[in-house]
């Protein structure tokens, strides 16, 4: 199958008029800060913003983020709360400091540990929701993140019934992305520095931004989604330069890390749109099915997709493990 969309190079260059490159992408893509450090985020006025472990580690352990840890522990001690659910009272915590700075929404991560129990994940989704309403936060600024194995993909498909609305994060395949959509998922974030990195190691080489294996993969996805009309939302993520996102530019939404926002801040170089629904449908694109066996084929046959998705759960595993001795230590 063909599917992977031409680039729309030829597309209109935005006249700088003197804005930067950071405010040319906002015209024609939404853009999210990826980032747990809401310190950060009034200087590039995200509309949303994403969380993940590795990022609320990196947060929580700067001095000025110590009363979120420490009111997370002490309201754990009074309740007697079990480890997991002092973490989820962080993460809540932290999503509420980021939803007062952001217009729009928050993206909260469910535990790696559970990325292979649907009925766990569903479950948790439904406590971090709870946890945002109790603080007053409608379930509409909130999108659960959930890994993108099958497991993930079968809760997604129960909590988005429940007007639950779930990202789908560690995706790295087309056939991911299908079954997140086929699902009802909200919104899906291919990881497209992550899947640089792979194809960097295998093949002991650079690529342009243009021709990187991670931009490929995204520009895919979205053809798909447009061919066929499903609503899911498409957030490229994970970039390792300015000129991947730019080169996405037209996507429905990007994550943006916030060195990489202050690169884009810092240019006033003119930016081509390079995505579009009009542009990017396909009628020579082919259904793919993915039933659970297809599914589990498919990944399968991506030694890339099987090893990133796989390594990605370890290492959010790994440092929530870390984040939890760390408050441990402050009880």
């Amino acid at each position: 199958m063909n599917s992977t969309p031409k680039s729309e190079g030829t597309a209109p260059m935005q006249t700088a008029s003197g804005l930067n490159q950071l405010e040319q992408l906002k015209k024609f893509t939404r853009v999210v800060a990826d980032t747990g450090d809401f310190a950060l985020l009034k200087e590039y006025a995200p509309e949303d913003a994403t969380t993940n472990p590795t990022l609320i580690l990196k947060a929580a352990l700067k001095p000025e983020y110590h009363a979120l840890l420490e009111k997370a522990v002490r309201d754990g001690k009074k309740t007697a709360q079990a480890p997991d659910d002092v973490m989820r009272e962080l993460l809540v915590l932290f999503g509420l400091e980021i939803l007062k700075v952001v217009p729009g929404r928050v993206s909260t991560e469910t535990s790696a540990k559970i990325a292979f129990d649907a009925d766990a994940l569903v479950a948790e989704g439904r406590l971090f929701i709870e946890r945002y309403a109790k603080a007053g936060v409608g379930r509409e600024r909130v999108l659960i993140k959930l890994a993108t194995t099958w497991e993930g993909i079968q809760a997604a498909r129960v909590l988005q019934k429940e007007e639950i609305n779930c990202n789908m994060t560690l995706l790295f395949s087309l056939a991911q992305a299908v079954a997140a959509a086929e699902a009802g998922a909200k919104l899906i974030s291919p990881f497209v520095g992550r899947i640089l990195d792979w194809y960097k190691k295998k093949n002991q080489r650079e690529y342009l931004p243009a021709e990187d294996p991670g931009v490929l993969s995204v520009r895919e996805i979205y053809a798909y989604y447009k061919t066929f009309g499903h609503p899911t939302e498409v957030m490229g993520a994970s970039f390792r330069s300015k000129g991947e996102a730019l080169e996405l530019a037209g996507c429905d939404l990007l994550t943006i890390s916030p060195e990489l926002l202050g690169e884009l801040k810092s240019s006033t170089e003119p930016v081509a749109r390079k995505l579009s629904p009009e542009g990017s449908r396909n009628p020579q694109l082919s259904r793919l099915k993915v039933d659970e066996k297809n599914f589990r084929w498919l990944l399968n046959e991506s030694a890339m997709a099987t090893e990133k998705l796989s390594e990605g759960i370890r290492t959010f595993a790994a440092d929530a493990a870390k984040l939890q001795e760390f408050m441990a230590k402050m009880a």
